[in-house]
């Protein structure tokens, strides 16, 4: 049987949201004392947590999840440790490229989700230059995962990277966490979002099996 390996941020009203977003909102809504049983409501947007963007996010054309088939959120992984790496350059990723052409999705583990909480999770994190972005969509990626905040530096105004990848059908997994347990090989990897109508993007419960 294969180890699962849990890539998922636990949801809760602490946690680090992207500048500018509302934060999550957990409330009792009913409890055991009230009505005799247990309901939480949960307000948060598409974006917080662990996530996964759809291309309509960016890209007024593009599709929402719920257009996707599930299939396309589950599939072969490579994860490329870019610890040591203030960017991520397109001549980094050709260093992975025998890997990455048998690959539905890409991980980035920088290690920054050890900063998970903390004012430093939203600073300084290697981010792709634009060639880059541009050489990943020339693989047949489901999706680009990192484990911090955005593909772009939260500075950004025009949020280039996304388009870049959104623009080509590519959806992108943010606030990943523990990629630093993965192997160097290939592995399953899942990010199950949850089924929205019109979705630019949902929470996910993503996770390994090595």
């Amino acid at each position: 049987m294969k180890k699962i390996i849990d890539l998922t941020h636990t949801m809760n009203e602490k946690i680090n949201v992207y500048p500018g977003s509302p934060k999550v909102s957990l409330r009792k809504a009913d409890t055991h004392e009230k009505t005799g049983y247990a309901v939480l409501e949960l307000k948060t947007i598409t974006h917080n947590g662990t996530h996964i963007d759809a291309p309509y996010h960016m890209i007024k054309e593009g599709r929402t999840l719920d257009k996707f088939p599930i299939s396309n959120f589950i599939g072969k992984a490579v994860c490329i440790n870019c610890s040591k790496e203030k960017e991520i350059t397109a001549g980094f990723i050709n260093e992975f490229e025998k890997l990455i052409l048998k690959a539905d999705f890409v991980l980035f583990n920088s290690g920054w989700s050890k900063k998970w909480n903390k004012k430093s999770y939203l600073e300084s994190y290697p981010v792709l230059t634009e060639e880059a972005a541009e050489r990943l969509t020339k693989f047949r990626l489901k999706a680009i995962g990192l484990d911090y905040i955005s593909i772009d530096p939260v500075t950004s105004t025009d949020m280039k990277l996304h388009k870049i990848i959104l623009s080509k059908d590519i959806c992108i997994i943010e606030n990943l966490k523990g990629l630093y347990k993965l192997p160097a090989g290939l592995f399953d990897f899942y990010c199950i979002p949850l089924k929205i109508e019109n979705a630019d993007g949902s929470p996910v419960r993503a996770f390994a099996a090595i």
